[in-house]
């Protein structure tokens, strides 16, 4: 929490990152209770799933068309909290067990694109003195976000024996996914806290 920047703009929740920043050791383990009770329960509530959604104009755009502007969600803190922490243990056992090639620089740490670049210069550079030929083929996938195949993610996620905590909290009709069926609900998981 300490690391996650304190002027943010607000958020649907209403508690930003500055009042996390500051909560007492108490609250914050009440916190990761509260976390570990998701983890075992699989139940992600529905509140952190809700964002509020706003749209910047891009810059040089024309402001009357709509291509010319970028949703942005603003994501409810403790949810997005919870969500950094699932990501290291899913970067935990992705990396511990070498399931990503060194090639992706997409979404990873000291992976930048500038480092890909210089790497792609270095190639080009040493084949046309070697008078070989490079060839590139450069993807842009528009929209990825909103077209993943989360049933093909947690198929091989299941295959890669990921641990079953992990899959079943990301599963679309229990945890961090839109929810299908009714799963477990919040009473459920202040019991799992140790609350009552």
């Amino acid at each position: 929490m300490s690391r996650r920047p304190a002027s943010k703009a607000p958020v649907p929740n209403g508690i930003p990152n500055r009042a996390l920043k500051r909560l007492p050791k108490q609250a914050v383990s009440l916190l990761a209770r509260i976390f570990n009770a998701v983890l075992h329960t699989h139940h992600f509530p529905q509140t952190w799933k809700h964002s509020q959604v706003i749209s910047i104009l891009k810059p040089g755009k024309d402001q009357a068309l709509l291509s010319s502007y970028r949703p942005i969600s603003i994501l409810d803190t403790i949810g997005k909290l919870f969500e950094k922490i699932l990501l290291a243990r899913i970067l935990h056992v992705v990396n511990e067990r070498g399931l990503m090639r060194d090639e992706q620089f997409g979404f990873r740490p000291r992976h930048s694109t500038s480092l890909q670049l210089t790497r792609l210069v270095e190639r080009i550079t040493r084949n046309f003195g070697e008078k070989r030929l490079t060839g590139a083929v450069f993807l842009d996938v528009a929209k990825t976000f909103d077209i993943g195949w989360i049933d093909g993610l947690l198929y091989k996620s299941t295959l890669l024996n990921f641990p079953s905590y992990i899959v079943h909290t990301i599963h679309p009709t229990s945890g961090i996914g839109r929810s299908k069926r009714r799963s477990r609900g919040p009473r459920y998981l202040v019991e799992a806290c140790g609350l009552r």
